[in-house]
């Protein structure tokens, strides 16, 4: 039976999925269940007849009409579907789903009688924009920060600093503490899982530690020992310490101190690979001057994105949402393999199933900022002429090394969207207006300024969040 002999109808369901009816014919359905008993009959084995030969009659009775029927209709839906969306030019992106489920239509089902059924999936939506001149966006500016420079100096200089045992002081902010404690909670006296240690080196700085801790250890001398109270953050990531208080019996075993280098040249060869130490501070001033125009850049495209966003009218699909809300969870998967974390272990299954869920609002925005650009490049009509895709490839291939594999097509596809998206952003800088956002408070971004030296930054790094895990896990 042909395909142009279905007869399918297409109804629009909410969050962009599509209704397909198909009615299939009397004599297609027969067909299918006496194939049915043609291919079931070879899996028989049955004493004094060979495989594959065994009579209808007893292939029927042997299996039972139910088991037939179920396999005839299986085949007969997945047949459906396939011509239905060949014969509409559907395009689902996502796999069908029986509209009453198969047990419903596996009653109704009757072989040799015409009979009806409709499956839903999603499909991918339309995009409209209500408007897409005009807009208004109000952006954070970022501003260059020249205190920042000496702020970077001293990191630089605390990352390459000899560390010395401290002698005749006690412990003062800025030391290292070589402590043992025993932590419990105040209010019944139970002991604080991982709130102990026999022997584990802390920095002595504010914000390191819960309330409390860090502040009674300065003063102690080596060989002091003292009860110190504190009390869990109410943000605290253990759920049940929040806001509790605690005592810890410290005792200080050991107290050292960082020598800093000298500010010289010799500073500035070994922190930043520089000649002098006017060229490190040049160097480090030029580089937050272009972090800063880069993020403010950012922050203004944001904010046109969220403007223009405000202008979409669409329907996010579940099956656009789950795939974007994968692609997240991936990525983090990815960024903790680069730290050496064995991945496979971590990422048990309700683990995923937890980071898909809080990766789904995430998802629905990187899916809302795409399907504007998209729609606003097929409305106004912006395309990346070829001959600057082949100008940028040309550009980018001169920076690849000769022996790196890389995917010509994927190559162009990545330039070409790199193109799009400058020019769907020019666009709109000229088609919008865009002011700064009037700022009350100085944003802290400490987090984002560049290091002065990668390699002990990032052993700094990842010293303090070992040591912060272990004394707060």
């Amino acid at each position: 039976m042909s395909a142009a002999s279905l007869k399918v109808t297409t109804e629009a369901r909410p969050s962009s999925r599509l209704a397909v009816t198909v009615t299939v014919p009397a004599e297609r359905s027969k067909a299918s269940y006496e194939d049915a008993i043609k291919s079931l009959s070879r899996t028989i084995n049955l004493p004094g007849f060979r495989k594959g030969k065994v009579p209808r009659t007893v292939v029927v009775q042997q299996l039972g009409v139910v088991r037939i029927k179920a396999s005839a209709l299986e085949s007969l839906v997945d047949g459906a579907w396939r011509e239905a969306i060949q014969q509409e030019s559907l395009e689902p992106i996502s796999q069908p789903e029986l509209s009453g489920g198969f047990d419903g239509l596996l009653d109704s089902f009757k072989p040799g009688e015409e009979f009806t059924v409709t499956l839903e999936a999603d499909v991918s939506p339309t995009p409209k924009l209500k408007s897409t001149k005009g807009l208004k966006a109000e952006y954070e500016p970022v501003s260059y920060d020249e205190a920042k420079v000496e702020e970077m100096i001293e990191d630089s200089r605390k990352q390459l600093a000899t560390v010395v045992p401290v002698e005749g002081r006690a412990a003062a902010k800025g030391d290292i503490a070589v402590l043992g404690f025993k932590g419990s909670y105040s209010d019944d006296g139970t002991e604080i899982e991982g709130g102990s240690a026999e022997s584990m080196d802390v920095d002595l700085e504010h914000g390191r530690m819960i309330p409390g801790f860090i502040e009674g250890v300065i003063g102690m001398n080596i060989g002091d020992k003292a009860t110190v109270a504190c009390q869990f953050p109410d943000d605290y990531p253990k759920e049940d310490a929040r806001g509790r208080k605690a005592d810890f019996d410290i005792e200080l075993k050991d107290l050292k101190t960082r020598e800093l280098p000298a500010l010289d040249d010799a500073f500035a060869k070994q922190a930043g690979e520089k000649d002098t130490l006017k060229e490190l501070r040049s160097d480090l001033e030029q580089r937050l001057k272009d972090d800063a125009e880069r993020r403010q850049t950012s922050n203004r495209r944001d904010a046109l994105v969220a403007a223009l966003v405000d202008q979409l009218e669409v329907e996010l699909p579940e099956a656009l949402i789950q795939q974007e809300s994968r692609n997240l969870v991936e990525q983090t998967a990815a960024q903790f393999a680069q730290q050496g974390m064995d991945v496979k272990s971590l990422f048990t299954q309700d683990l995923v199933r937890n980071l898909m869920q809080n990766a789904r609002p995430e998802a629905e925005e990187r899916l809302r900022r795409s399907f504007a650009l998209t729609a606003l490049a097929e409305k106004e009509s912006i395309t990346v002429d070829d001959k600057a895709v082949e100008a940028k490839l040309d550009e980018v291939k001169k920076e690849i090394s000769a022996d790196a594999k890389i995917d010509p097509e994927r190559l162009r596809q990545a330039v070409m969207d790199d193109l799009i998206q400058d020019q769907l952003m020019s666009w709109l800088e000229e088609n919008s207006t865009v002011t700064e956002k009037i700022v009350t408070e100085k944003a802290d971004d400490t987090e984002s300024k560049p290091a002065a030296k990668t390699k002990p930054a990032a052993k700094k790094a990842a010293a303090k969040s070992k040591s912060k895990a272990d004394a707060e896990s």
